[in-house]
Parts: structure tokens; C-alpha cells; sequence
């Protein structure tokens, strides 16, 4: 406990990491202390990747003031970190005769403050998304919402808090917090760490945080959500996030493209107690694939590359918990549930203000550089043809080592040179798309490994083995289920 910081945040996902990089505009010691072996690996890295508009939620919602305020941040803040944003617009649609729904929404953006919503009927539907089902009869448009990368997002963060002076510990679970404000004392199994002001951001894990302060006036309520992958380029067919109704359990299934052009359906949404079980269920991925099917004729499940889950941080209170708590100095940021993606820089500027309001003075940092270089340059595939020459020549800069994503030896090595330790081949996958293509790393897998030994010591091979027992549901299950079901 040589140093004593201004600010210890627990947990670098994307509240987290955007927290530190908000703080880091000042003249402050921040730390990040983060369980897992990157930083993005919770929800952030496992959720349906929109920037909402700001209307699925009331005003009388911490969730509904801060979501709309954070989507206004989004294009500003990808020009300054190259994370990947495009602002797509949003649709939910309906083929019920009676639109009143989509009005309702409509009233509750405007409440929130939304000045780029309508209500478009079946022939504007039409022309704006021609695969979708003709069935449907009226959309609430949103033109500002949009899609982007978390995790890409979350490391751009990170890297950035870093770049002007935050601190990060990987595999650094908190076990215990002492001390009062101005004396905080967070015990971690890579050391003890003194600091004024506590930040809890630890999604799943925000009330086990809590508890360690005597405070227990709220639960975790673990949400699962399931989520079909497809090919890029699949996603071409849609133009917009495309939504149904909402539910009393969230937004509801949508189907969009990524950034990269694969096209995303799902999530459902399942209670469970287990907070770290993201297995897949064939029968739930078949359920979202039929409502997907519905409003677009089109899907095709053979262009299926793979399954996810993630698991929301839902509280008791159904709402953002972001506050000083009555233990002073230990600001409570949980609960971020969706829109909380959309609303971490609303979020980060709120943490600020609560730090002030407690009396933490902000000196503005000097050295402060907002920008950070993107990793990935979006660029067009090239034909086989034309890589070929480039798979096997002597490690290079140059050197094509993902096939399908055409991620080169030098964006690997960009990529584990920027303040955070890369220590896994899905670490690298985030950061590159290296093994996210159709081969899922087939080819590329045992290529990244090779270069990863070469360039670091902290490479962990066997991290990944042991981690991959995760049980998901593979092109061949759903394939094989589906056709049973239809010859049934």
C-alpha cells in the first residue's frame, strides 16, 4: 500500500473503463481492479451492441433520463477513440392494425427529450426495409440510434484512462473492503490497495461489492439473454435495429446488422441464479430464430456462426442504482442493466458529479489526450486469391494470420502494445476479429499462438482450453433440430 490513490473503480467493463476515462481528464491516481483476465469480459462483451434511442423507458427512470443523454456522446467520442459506431436508426414495428403502442413510445421519448422520433406507416416500412415481412403494418422510427462495438469500445476506454495515467489490475477479485472515506483499504489477491473513494461497478457482483461495506439494501437479479450470430455480410438485408414490441422483461428480440455487417438476433430473456453460466440452449436459440423468421423471411440458419449468452445486471429496483451511498466515499453505480451501454457516458459524467458533490477536488490534467487509434481499419474483404501469398511467409508485419477476417501479424502486435496485457487468443479476438469468421479460428487459432508466444511472456495458452467447456449451441445442433422439428 506504497501509493495511495484518489479512486479505486471496481470492475472494467463499460461503465468501468468510460468511468476512468471521464477521471482521467484530471490530475487524479486512479486504479481499475477487474476479477477477470481482460477487461470486457462480463455483460460488455455479451450484449446486443445498440445504441438506443432513449424511448423504452420512462422519465421517471434514472435508465430513461440517462439513455438518450449518452446516445448524444456516442459519434463525438468514436471520432476521438475508433471504437466502431454507426448510427444505423432504430424500427420497432408491428403488425397490429392499432398503432397506439408505437404512440405511447413515441410520447415517452419526446418526455425524455428524443427530437428524432416518428411513426412511419406500411408503405414507408416497406421501402426502408424491403426483406422484412410485408406484414407489417406501422414502425416507430428513431434515426439517431445506431450500433457499435462493446468490447471494442470498453478496451478503447481502457487504453485510453491508461494512456493519461490510470492504473489497471487484471485478476484482481476484490475480497474485502476496510476503512472509511479518505481511508478506504480494497484487498485484492494481487495486493491491498488504500484509496479515498471507492467505485463500484461490478455489474453481476455489485451487491456482493456492496455487502463488503455493511450495505445490503438491494439484489441482483441475473437476467439471461441468448443471441444468434451470423456470417458477415449476412447483416446487409436490414437497415435498421429492428425491434417488436417490448415486453415486460425488456426490449425484446431484435435482429440487426454489427458493425461489421453480421447480422445479431435475439436476446430472450430467462431468470436464473447462476450469475456466471452463459451456456446456450438449442430450444431457446430456436425460439428466437422463429420470431426472427418471422419478421424476416429470409434468415437462413446455414449462414449460423455462433451462440452467446449474456448475463444482465438486473436489481431489485428494476432501475439504476447510481449514488453515494450512506457509507460516504463509496459511490454504489449498479444495477446497469440495458440501456446501460447507451448510457455509460451519461453515467461516467454523473460518477464526476457525485465525486465533486462528496468533496473530491478536480484539477484538470494537461497531458490529457482524448484520442486513441483504432486497432481495426474497416476495410472491404479481399478474394482469397489476393491474400494467398501473404498466409505463409516469414513472420511480417504483413503476414495474414486470420484467413477469414485477414487480421495481419503487425495488427496483433498493435494490438497487445497498448497499456493492457493480452494474455489469451480471445483477448486477441476481441481486439482484431482474428477467429471470428467462418472457420470460428480453425485455421488461425494455433497462428495466433505462435505469435503471441513470440511477443509476450504473459501469453496463457491454457487459459483459453480450460475456458472453453462452455456449453453452445454449434451450427450442426441447430441445424439438425430444426429440420427434425419441421419433418415432425
Amino acid at each position: 500500500m506504497e501509493k495511495h490513490y484518489d479512486v479505486v473503480i471496481i470492475g472494467a467493463g463499460i461503465v468501468g473503463t468510460t468511468i476512468a476515462r471521464q477521471l482521467s481528464r484530471y490530475r487524479l491516481n486512479i486504479l481499475i481492479v477487474e476479477k477477470g483476465i481482460d477487461v470486457a469480459m462480463g455483460a460488455t462483451k455479451a450484449n446486443s451492441a445498440i445504441v438506443h434511442g432513449g424511448y423504452a423507458e420512462p422519465h421517471t427512470t434514472l435508465k430513461g433520463r440517462l439513455c438518450y443523454a449518452g446516445r448524444q456522446a456516442f459519434a463525438r467520442l468514436n471520432e476521438e477513440l475508433n471504437f466502431g459506431f454507426k448510427e444505423s436508426g432504430s424500427l420497432v414495428v408491428t403488425a397490429d392494425d392499432d398503432p397506439a403502442p408505437l404512440y405511447r413510445l413515441l410520447e415517452q421519448g419526446r418526455a425524455n427529450g428524443l427530437t428524432d422520433l416518428r411513426i412511419v406507416s406500411q408503405d414507408e416500412l416497406r421501402e426502408m426495409e424491403p426483406q422484412l415481412t410485408p406484414d407489417l403494418k406501422w414502425g416507430l422510427l428513431c434515426e439517431g440510434a445506431g450500433v457499435c462495438s462493446p468490447y471494442e469500445m470498453a478496451i478503447a476506454m481502457a487504453e485510453n484512462a491508461i494512456m493519461n495515467g490510470a492504473e489497471l489490475k487484471l485478476e484482481s477479485e476484490v475480497k474485502a473492503i476496510g476503512g472509511s472515506k479518505g481511508n478506504f483499504v480494497v484487498e485484492t489477491p494481487s495486493g491491498s490497495f488504500q484509496t479515498r473513494y471507492v467505485i463500484n461497478a461490478a455489474g453481476v457482483q455489485a451487491d456482493v461489492v456492496s455487502q463488503m461495506v455493511g450495505l445490503d439494501d438491494f439484489s441482483i437479479l441475473p437476467r439471461s439473454g441468448q443471441y444468434l450470430l451470423f456470417a458477415r455480410g449476412s447483416g446487409k438485408a436490414v437497415n435498421h435495429v429492428i425491434f417488436g414490441l417490448p415486453t415486460e422483461k425488456g426490449k425484446g428480440i431484435l435482429l440487426t446488422s454489427t458493425i461489421y455487417e453480421n447480422l445479431l438476433i435475439g436476446p430472450d430473456a430467462s431468470e436464473q441464479e447462476d450469475r456466471e453460466d452463459t451456456s446456450t440452449d438449442v430450444q431457446r436459440m430456436a425460439a428466437i430464430y422463429d420470431t426472427c423468421k418471422d419478421l424476416y423471411p429470409g434468415l437462413d440458419a446455414k449462414q449460423f456462426l455462433r451462440s452467446f449468452t449474456g448475463i444482465r445486471a438486473r436489481s431489485s429496483t428494476d432501475d439504476f442504482l447510481i449514488e453515494e451511498t450512506k457509507v460516504p466515499g463509496f459511490i454504489q453505480v449498479a444495477g446497469i442493466q440495458s440501456p446501460g451501454l447507451t448510457a455509460s457516458p451519461a453515467i461516467a459524467e454523473m460518477v464526476e458529479g457525485l465525486l465533486v458533490s462528496s468533496g473530491l477536488v478536480l484539477e484538470p490534467n494537461p497531458d490529457f489526450d482524448p484520442y486513441r487509434k483504432p486497432i481495426i481499419q474497416h476495410k472491404e474483404l479481399r478474394p482469397l486469391r489476393e491474400i494467398k501469398p501473404l498466409l505463409d511467409i516469414p513472420s511480417a508485419p504483413e503476414k495474414v494470420i486470420c484467413r477469414c477476417e485477414q487480421v495481419t501479424e503487425g495488427e496483433i502486435i498493435d494490438a497487445c502494445g497498448r497499456g493492457i496485457p493480452v494474455k489469451t487468443i480471445d483477448g486477441v479476438k476481441r481486439r482484431t476479429r482474428a477467429s471470428m469468421g467462418w472457420c470460428q479460428g480453425t485455421f488461425c487459432r494455433p497462428r495466433i499462438v505462435e505469435v503471441m508466444q513470440r511477443i509476450t511472456d504473459e501469453f496463457d495458452a491454457r487459459f483459453d482450453i480450460e475456458h472453453s467447456g462452455v456449453s453452445r449451441v454449434e451450427k450442426s445442433e441447430l441445424l439438425d433440430f430444426l429440420t427434425s422439428r419441421a419433418d415432425k
